[in-house]
């Protein structure tokens, strides 16, 4: 559903407001409750008792006079509020705006400290704004009355600001493309194989004209010699593909930022298949995948100075007699030999070819995201994706970043102690540390680090946010991390 955010002075009538109230917070003395008709305000007035709502809680309230409908959400107390509080409490706002069924809303815009302060902040809540309103319904029937999604969200302002305008501009198109990227993530496995992943990047290149995009088809992948990518994905009907995205917009000698992004469109395991409580969800592992195809195409229409390049390894990792087999041996593009211990450890192994040929840009940093690991889950839970570095400068970046933003990261250790648990017996590297389950997140990075050395780096292990939680007032489904993080670093971020 489009939805337009847009800046006016003066309301449509009768559109439902939204009030977004501190804690013990008077509404009467809102500079919005002027706006309302005087019925309205002697009804508010009256009933002003039952408006202080708990943050995270919101409160829905029909004017008799008029029968506007008032949103009330409430923000908690000022001194803890935040740049995401913000945008999650906006979440909340929309979504009890589609509960009503309601078709368009309005709240109050005014300056939120300097300019970049006040941009910054209307993104975040125009981005969430479109986040809440998205739901995976394709392949549902349309009701009768068709879905409940907004159209309309109007910033009511008293005096222009340009910032406030500017930030609801930024913050649609990130959500948008965050929402694109959900939409990718959540088809089925058998409507997005690496060959349709593929083609939906090109399609992406025609849509956005400063992005050139190469696909590499098998035999170019096998004559690269990655022997990682053509392994994990020779069991499947549905040959790999290499995607390459270059956007080229900063000054000619400026080195670019390459974003790597794991593009397993389903993941059944391979010979170590999958058990059944895991498998389910396994068309969503090209999340990292979607996620830098939407990030590239983001810094594109924002028009971003900056030179960026994605890289997307795309395989189906699939059972059949052609399965690459535990104890099999393959050979990646810097030469190195990976021992598979198990086939269900795939991602790294595509990420390791991956990583080798970014290195042909001579990036100034290589960020790769992926849902890499189950071990990150269990280390972190579901609110913050694993970050790994041995920058110290990045990773305080990253963090930063990720706090303004809501895609949240945790640094977890990156150190030569662990090469140890990754060496193989029958090959350079094991795809699976030893000893077995300990630290899996950790080893599976240290994995992807001897492919990376020397090179500025940044690995983001997106399985704790793969998808979103009961609590986050989103649709069920993919999250669309990091893509918020990564467009706010790419614009702004210290990458040395």
């Amino acid at each position: 559903m489009k939805l337009t955010i847009k800046a006016t002075a003066t309301p449509t009538k009768n559109i439902p407001f939204v009030f977004f109230l501190f804690e013990n917070t008077d509404i009467t003395k809102e500079p919005f409750f002027k706006l309302l008709a005087k019925g309205e305000r002697e009804y508010l007035s009256s009933i002003r008792s039952h408006l202080n709502i708990k943050e995270k809680e919101s409160r829905v309230f029909f004017m008799p006079a008029t029968e506007r409908r008032v949103i009330v959400v409430g923000l908690g107390p000022m001194k803890d509020f935040t740049q995401w509080k913000a945008g999650f409490a906006t979440r909340i706002a929309v979504q009890a705006a589609r509960k009503e069924k309601a078709k368009d809303i309005a709240f109050w815009a005014g300056s939120i400290g300097n300019e970049k302060e006040t941009l910054n902040f209307f993104e975040t809540v125009a981005a969430n704004a479109a986040m809440a309103n998205f739901e995976f319904v394709k392949y549902k029937t349309v009701p009768k009355d068709g879905f409940s999604f907004l159209e309309l969200i109007e910033a009511v302002y008293d005096k222009k600001n340009r910032a406030v305008e500017e930030g609801l501009r930024r913050g649609v198109v990130i959500g948008e493309e965050i929402n694109a990227a959900r939409d990718l993530t959540n088809t089925p496995g058998g409507d997005m194989t690496p060959e349709m992943l593929a083609a939906h990047a090109v399609k992406i290149g025609k849509q956005n004209p400063g992005i050139s995009v190469t696909v590499l088809d098998e035999k170019k992948i096998k004559s690269l010699g990655m022997g990682g990518v053509i392994g994990m994905g020779q069991g499947s009907d549905a040959p790999p593909r290499f995607i390459v995205m270059e956007y080229l917009k900063g000054a000619k000698n400026d080195k670019p930022i390459v974003l790597v992004g794991k593009g397993v469109t389903f993941d059944s395991g391979g010979l170590n298949l999958k058990p059944d409580e895991h498998i389910y969800e396994m068309h969503m592992d090209m999340s990292g995948g979607a996620s830098v195809i939407h990030t590239i195409a983001a810094a594109a229409r924002l028009g971003l100075k900056k030179n960026i390049i994605a890289l997307i390894p795309a395989v189906e990792n699939m059972v059949s007699g052609k399965s690459v087999r535990p104890g099999d041996v393959l050979k990646t593009m810097n030469g190195k030999t990976i021992e598979v211990m198990n086939t269900d450890a795939e991602g790294r192994v595509i990420l390791s070819d991956a990583l080798e040929y970014s290195k042909k840009y001579k990036p100034a940093l290589v960020v790769d995201v992926a849902t890499l690991t189950g071990a990150s889950m269990v280390a972190l839970g579901l609110r913050y994706s694993a970050l790994f570095t041995t920058s110290k400068q990045l990773e305080d970046e990253f963090r930063r970043v990720g706090e303004e933003t809501g895609d949240r990261v945790w640094p977890l250790p990156l150190h030569e102690d662990f090469e140890e648990n990754v060496k193989g017996t029958f090959g350079d590297w094991a795809n699976v540390g030893k000893p077995d389950r300990m630290g899996g997140a950790i080893t599976a990075a240290v994995f992807l680090w001897q492919f990376i050395k020397g090179t500025p780096w940044v690995h983001l292990d997106i399985a704790p946010r793969m998808t979103a939680m009961d609590e986050e007032f989103l649709a069920k489904g993919a999250a669309g991390a990091p893509i918020r993080l990564l467009v706010r670093f790419l614009e702004e971020g210290k990458e040395n």
